[in-house]
């Protein structure tokens, strides 16, 4: 490779890095993820979204306006040719707090999975569950998880095709019994940058053959739907996301989130015929809803992070 190519690889990989790192301070304010003296428990899987956290994290932790400790965790679920030796030299080698989770889930899958089936529901919770014990176990006061924009995208469709919810992930949810608060800092990151990052990091990538090589999976086939869209209508994915952050609850019909059985008449403010000329002609004019313009989601301003 010449000095010019070279140095425009090193720059592209600058760009990357800022903004990549800008996204997950961004996350991280907004969300209030790490305050004072947190203690995060980075989940790490071996794949490239983990390994990229951790190590915006540690980027993140020299310049941040808080103090926090990482510690980084993986959970060994005894998967037949699992490299186990892998993923404790990685983090050796960075200096990084760790522990390796030993439990057998892979063995539970396979048992009440029928042959066909997707496993990655049952795996998803029993690993949660055994990872949740874990943070309680060594003190954490957040635990850290690798889900990115498009993921939390995909899930959305999952939900509502799937299961007729209107449901994703949040970046910060607090677990249903309250004994542990999950962020998900790489929640305003495109899986594209990631996969990028990852290539220009090299990170030492541990494919799952438990559930990540299952063809025909739901979420692959609305991942491929929402790759068509973006392909078609670039920043489909993005406006999607940005109305996640963006909801009217008197607009949808959860009538356990919205009172639709009080609504009174409130004839106080001024009818559209009493409005001013301008704002008349806007709403005349505005058939296309707001919504359905493909821009740029405009976020909150991030702290200094």
């Amino acid at each position: 490779m010449s000095e010019v190519e070279n140095r425009r690889e090193r720059l592209e990989f600058n760009k990357l890095q800022k903004r990549l790192r800008r996204h997950v301070g961004r996350a991280i304010a907004d969300f209030n993820m790490i305050e004072e003296d947190d203690k995060i428990m980075v989940c790490l899987s071996g794949g490239k979204d983990s390994y990229a956290m951790l190590d915006i994290l540690l980027n993140l932790q020299k310049t941040a306006p808080v103090n926090f400790e990482l510690v980084a965790v993986n959970m060994d679920q005894k998967q037949p040719g699992f490299p186990e030796h892998i993923l404790p030299e990685y983090l050796r080698s960075l200096g990084v707090p760790h522990h390796i989770v030993e439990k057998d889930t892979y063995s539970v899958v396979q048992e009440v999975v029928p042959e066909g089936k997707t496993t990655c529901s049952l795996c998803s919770r029993l690993r949660r569950g055994t990872l949740y014990g874990f943070a309680e176990e060594i003190g954490a006061t957040k635990v850290a998880l690798g889900h990115h924009k498009d993921d939390i995208v995909e899930t959305l469709f999952l939900n509502m095709f799937y299961g007729g919810r209107l449901k994703a992930m949040p970046p910060k949810l607090r677990a249903d019994d309250g004994r542990n608060i999950v962020i998900r800092p790489l929640a305003y990151c495109r899986e594209e940058d990631i996969a990028r990052y990852a290539e220009f990091k090299e990170f030492p990538i541990i494919p799952c053959n438990l559930c990540g090589s299952q063809e025909n999976l739901q979420r692959q086939a609305i991942k491929q739907m929402l790759r068509e869209w973006d392909n078609k209508f670039p920043g489909r994915s993005e406006n999607i996301f940005a109305a996640l952050t963006r909801i009217s609850p008197s607009q949808l019909a959860d009538r356990d989130l919205y009172d639709f059985e009080s609504l009174e008449l409130d004839r106080s403010k001024p009818s559209a015929a009493e409005r001013p000329d301008h704002l008349i002609q806007r709403q005349v004019n505005s058939w296309e809803p707001d919504d359905a313009q493909e821009v740029e989601p405009q976020y909150i301003s991030a702290l200094n992070l």
